[in-house]
């Protein structure tokens, strides 16, 4: 956006104006010299650059108190905020809306896998203290997946119904009583602790669908896969966050520290989510007209659902590219919970490292896939402004997502120090944050309307294999000894799912 410059003298061209309204103009002197004191909003503006460039504008005038008026003009999104007047040395930068919304979503999304994370290390002195084996290891950490599996489904369709807003308030409110009631339900029972852990996780369940529906709605198509980088980067950091936190809290409080401040921190941001966010930007108060325009031009018509109207399973699940969004969910949720959940164990496990380290070990791979997520949605955007189709992007980053990964999980077999098979492990996840571009979008691309029951369809058969994983990885484990089984056959079931992906995915509706 070029800058205007003002000068002693101003030329106006009568032909740069058109459907100008023009109010009373009194011009009053200031110690900077004449300064105009318009006390009408001018409407559309149109200012004559140099050359046969123009840049069109939007200028509204607000009056200060202190006698002065600002000037915000906006451009594509990007707001400005400029006292004349006055003070000329003082300035007002205002934040686009849609960016206030997509940091509060990073937020509860870093929250949302904090509060999973506690588990996977907690579990760690909790198994000693009760003598649990590898598989009831298993158990207890799938015992999250048990309710999420059920609340994907049901959290999608409430998302199509009632919008993201109310359906993660809900659901950040009672899986942060949850965390809360872990550590209680810990000592009471080991009965008590999966129940809770099943209620945690059908709590949990309606936050991808919230997040995939609620930005899809604020953000233009060009800049949605950035937005989904920016609230899985924040969903990837909760790992981090939760995986160095923990030990410390632990080390300092005891086993209820970590569970009581992640708790506190899910209520503190309810408070502000419920206040400042709405399910779609029409309705916000807080928005400027030029951004909510900006919104509206990047998306394309799409058919609502109507509110009691049910989902039509059967017409989504007779399409291959359905499928295709299934099996790459399956895929991505086996390799990803088995990481989650097993990776302080493995080092605990195979490289004798105490807890502190295996966490920190644990922590480094999953902060390179906050910042690879964001890189991945950036280069999606970038493609897809540059003319390559929906599908040949959404194809390019899956395939991404799933082959580095894969030989990445084959590599780890052969490593010999902790430091080796931290790097190989962040290098599978900085691969596999690609499809967020991929699999993750693609459900809006193909059902915009339906894409929260098709999300939930699909989430729900990877948490299926999530349990599967989990579980699975305990008995593998306790059978033979070693992780090596199981990492191989998880690479080998990314190469296939990575095939039929390119066969049958599509980025038409």
């Amino acid at each position: 956006m070029e800058a205007v410059r003002f000068s002693n003298k101003i030329q106006i061209h009568s032909s740069s104006f058109s459907n100008t309204h023009f109010g009373l103009i009194n011009f009053r002197k200031t110690h900077l010299g004449f300064q105009p004191k318009i006390q009408k909003k001018w409407k559309s503006l149109n200012l004559s650059g140099g050359g046969d460039q123009r840049l069109k504008k939007e200028v509204f005038m607000e009056k200060k108190q202190r006698g002065g008026f600002t000037v915000k003009c906006t451009a594509e999104g990007i707001e400005r905020g400029m006292l004349v007047g006055g003070r000329s040395e003082e300035r007002e930068f205002m934040v686009a809306e849609r960016f206030k919304v997509v940091a509060l979503m990073a937020c509860v999304m870093c929250l949302c896998n904090a509060d999973r994370v506690v588990m996977s290390v907690a579990i760690v002195p909790l198994a000693a203290k009760h003598g649990w084996s590898s598989a009831f290891l298993g158990i207890v950490q799938s015992s999250f997946l048990w309710g999420y599996i059920f609340s994907s489904v049901i959290g999608g369709a409430l998302v199509d119904k009632y919008g993201g807003k109310k359906v993660i308030a809900w659901g950040a409110a009672l899986w942060s009583l949850a965390t809360l009631l872990t550590p209680w339900a810990a000592n009471h029972s080991t009965v008590s602790l999966l129940a809770i852990r099943a209620f945690f996780g059908l709590a949990e369940g309606v936050a991808l669908p919230s997040m995939n529906t609620l930005l899809s709605r604020w953000f233009p198509c060009h800049e949605r896969a950035t937005a989904i980088g920016i609230s899985m980067g924040g969903f990837h950091l909760g790992n981090v966050v939760g995986l160095v936190l923990t030990p410390l809290f632990m080390t300092s409080i005891g086993i209820s520290g970590p569970f009581i401040l992640f708790a506190s921190l899910g209520l503190l941001w309810l408070t502000t989510w419920v206040s400042r966010v709405t399910n779609d930007p029409q309705e916000s108060n807080s928005i400027t007209k030029a951004e909510l325009r900006l919104i509206q031009a990047g998306k394309s018509d799409s058919p609502s659902s109507k509110k009691g109207e049910l989902p039509p399973l059967r017409l989504l699940l007779s399409k291959m590219p359905t499928w295709a969004i299934i099996f790459a969910n399956v895929t991505n949720n086996w390799g990803y919970f088995v990481l989650l959940s097993w990776m302080p164990v493995y080092f605990k496990t195979v490289f004798n490292v105490n807890l502190k380290q295996a966490a920190w070990f644990s922590a480094v791979p999953w902060g390179t896939m906050a910042i690879s997520g964001y890189v991945a949605g950036a280069a999606s955007d970038f493609l897809i402004k540059a003319g390559y189709s929906l599908t040949f992007v959404r194809k390019v980053m899956q395939s991404i997502g799933f082959i580095g990964p894969g030989v990445a999980l084959l590599c780890l077999n052969f490593a010999k120090t902790p430091e080796v098979a931290s790097v190989l492990i962040t290098i599978a996840l900085s691969f596999s944050a690609f499809s967020q571009a991929g699999f993750l979008l693609n459900m809006q691309d193909i059902a915009p309307q339906y894409a929260g029951f098709l999300h939930g369809i699909s989430n729900s058969a990877g948490t299926l294999a999530a349990i599967i994983s989990t579980i699975g990885t305990g008995f593998f484990v306790q059978w033979l000894g070693s992780f090596q089984a199981f990492l191989t056959l998880t690479a080998c079931l990314y190469f296939v799912t990575a095939i039929f992906w390119n066969v049958y995915a599509t980025g038409e509706r």
